[in-house]
């Protein structure tokens, strides 16, 4: 009879150990209840002890976690309409305000972020143009959308959100056709704008590349003509004294020069006075 007595005495001992200790490991964040009312929000990681039958421990993942929020339409700056799927990342840092504010349900602050992070993005899509939130200020629409609500999670939630970022963006099909449009208007007038710059500076390089060819042509010529008189300024000269030391022997060989350039054709026909100066050398050799 002791005997049953004591393994009973043992048994209720270790069941009611095993409901008075509890372990919160390091990745979970846990709080204790007292017939249902909060007495501790925030318990440290490690081995714990509690009124087995009137403590409750509640324990909630403390690692980030990912809320898939539902697409939404929203309408940017020009009321171009933007078909947006996003996604954060969070994770539990009051775990007492938590507690309070979701019942300790996750999908409550899920559901809960998800709709602060659509009533974000309206207001930073609906402040931007379509080609700022398509590519412009995307990566800091979502670091002023992470900032705004991490204002207000902490405080009411009991989360902070690490980062909001856009999946997909995507054009409806009643606005695609007319946007793409108007892309390519763009796209055209930008580059005819360019093509313009450039056609104005193929103009000036043009302009001047003649320029400089005149002005290389009129040294060239200048140069040349200086070259040109200086060599029969120096060919004159060199005449001038030859004819200077032996005027009989000069004269000879210029009739014979006129000679060999009249008669270097057969077909030449000179009628000439026989008695002419021409023909002084040709007689007899004395000048007259």
């Amino acid at each position: 009879m002791k005997n049953f007595f004591s393994i009973g005495v043992l048994f209720v001992v270790v069941v009611i150990t095993g409901n008075a200790l509890f372990v919160v490991k390091e990745t979970e964040r846990a709080v204790m209840l007292q017939f249902g009312q909060l007495v501790n929000s925030d318990i440290e990681p490690g081995l714990h002890f509690k009124i087995p039958w009137v403590n409750t421990v509640r324990k909630f993942d403390a690692r980030i976690q990912t809320e898939d929020t539902t697409p939404e339409r929203f309408l940017t700056l020009e009321q171009k309409a933007l078909e947006v799927d996003s996604y954060a990342k969070w994770r539990i840092i009051d775990v007492g305000q938590f507690y309070i504010s979701t019942r300790g349900n996750v999908a409550t602050a899920g559901n809960l972020l998800a709709q602060r992070i659509n009533d974000g993005l309206r207001d930073q899509i609906g402040a931007r143009t379509l080609i700022e939130v398509v590519a412009g200020e995307r990566d800091q629409l979502m670091l002023d959308l992470t900032a705004e609500l991490n204002e207000t999670t902490a405080s009411d939630i009991g989360i902070e959100v690490i980062d909001v970022r856009v999946k997909r963006i995507d054009l409806p099909d009643d606005v695609r056709s007319s946007v793409y449009e108007r892309m390519i208007t763009e796209r055209n007038r930008e580059a005819q704008e360019i093509r313009s710059r450039g056609d104005e500076l193929a103009i000036g390089i043009r302009a001047d590349a003649d320029r400089q060819v005149v002005i290389f042509e009129a040294e060239a010529y200048r140069d040349a003509e200086q070259i040109r008189g200086q060599g029969d300024a120096e060919a004159t000269s060199i005449y001038a004294g030859a004819f200077s030391k032996d005027e009989e022997f000069y004269a000879f060989t210029r009739s014979l020069n006129a000679y060999r350039e009249t008669f270097s054709s057969k077909s030449d026909v000179l009628l000439l006075d026989p008695d002419s100066d021409y023909f002084k050398y040709l007689k007899d050799g004395v000048s007259r």
